[in-house]
């Protein structure tokens, strides 16, 4: 009896791993996505950062993020336990941050260029002091954790939707699952992006010529690869946030569908047009809300020195 014991419940575990490492497949699936703009997003937040700093930035960055995930696990569960409505309006919350921290990096680059320009054109951090140099790395590790923290709150939802119909154990399992293998890998890779130049220079100095061939390709792709994550990533934080925002507003997302299907009648185009829609114009919504967020926190910025002139006076 008590190995026929032992044995169903082996084979109850057995049947309870097989199902989270189905679902967490099919969750790792339907994130892969936000994986692709979590990496831009966190390679683009980390470069400026000294050569020497980049590895030890992008580890606290990860820590920062592993306590994202530490603290947006447990709340997914309680919010989908107790008060399920309030995920889409939350999500949307973060949606807007996104949009609205994109577009203040588009208003200081054309709005003060010469600042803007400094900063893109010498991808190490000026002449400061050490002082100086851990302020800005702390403000850099700081803003890449809160944008993580959006993303990361994406991934767990999207991978909380696919486990909605599961157990309790299941859930955590699956969803911490993910957390963990999303984590490692996404600052695995930017780990890796940040120290592509000195791979370069070490191949570089190889006595085989193919080597030194791949080296000096390495060092002189490094800073295009650097300003085109920079790009992507700005581009992601429209496209992840305004993808947010409209699919919580049910009548803009029925317009997005609608434009995605009408194109398919156009020849040879059609299906490439159908694919390349929606992310064109949830970015597009992504951008027009991040300017509407960034007006409305300038103009109560400027109410706030008024208001506390008054009560001075």
């Amino acid at each position: 009896m008590a190995g026929s014991s032992l044995l169903a419940l082996l084979d109850d575990i057995a049947a309870v791993l097989d199902d989270v490492a189905l679902m967490t497949k099919v969750a790792a699936k339907k994130t892969s996505g936000v994986l692709g703009d979590d990496l831009a997003l966190n390679a683009q937040q980390v470069s400026g950062v000294r050569a020497d700093r980049e590895l030890p930035v992008v580890w606290a960055v990860a820590k920062g993020s592993f306590l994202n995930k530490l603290i947006l696990v447990p709340l997914a569960l309680a919010i989908s336990a107790f008060i399920p409505w309030a995920v889409t309006p939350l999500l949307m919350v973060g949606g807007a941050f996104l949009c609205y921290e994109g577009f203040e990096k588009l208003a200081h680059k054309f709005l003060h260029p010469k600042t803007a320009g400094t900063e893109s054109e010498h991808q190490e951090t000026p002449a400061l002091s050490p002082k100086e140099i851990a302020t800005y790395e702390t403000q850099k590790i700081k803003g890449a954790i809160r944008t993580d923290f959006i993303l990361s709150a994406e991934i767990i939802a999207i991978t909380l939707g696919t486990v909605a119909h599961t157990g309790f154990l299941q859930q955590v399992l699956v969803m911490s699952g993910i957390a963990i293998v999303m984590t490692v890998g996404v600052y695995g890779l930017v780990a890796g992006i940040v120290r592509l130049d000195d791979v370069g220079f070490y191949l570089s100095r190889k006595k085989a010529s193919i080597a030194r061939l791949i080296g000096n390709g390495l060092v002189n792709v490094t800073p295009y690869l650097m300003k085109t994550l920079s790009i992507v990533g700005t581009a992601a934080m429209f496209m992840v946030g305004g993808g947010i925002l409209t699919h919580g507003l049910p009548m803009i997302h029925h317009l997005i569908e609608g434009a995605s299907v009408s194109v398919l009648t156009l020849p040879t185009v059609g299906s490439i047009l159908n694919m390349l829609t929606p992310t064109v114009l949830n970015m597009l919504f992504g951008v027009v809300a991040g300017a509407v967020v960034l007006l409305v926190v300038t103009l109560l910025g400027k109410l706030k020195p008024k208001k506390s002139a008054e009560k001075a006076s």
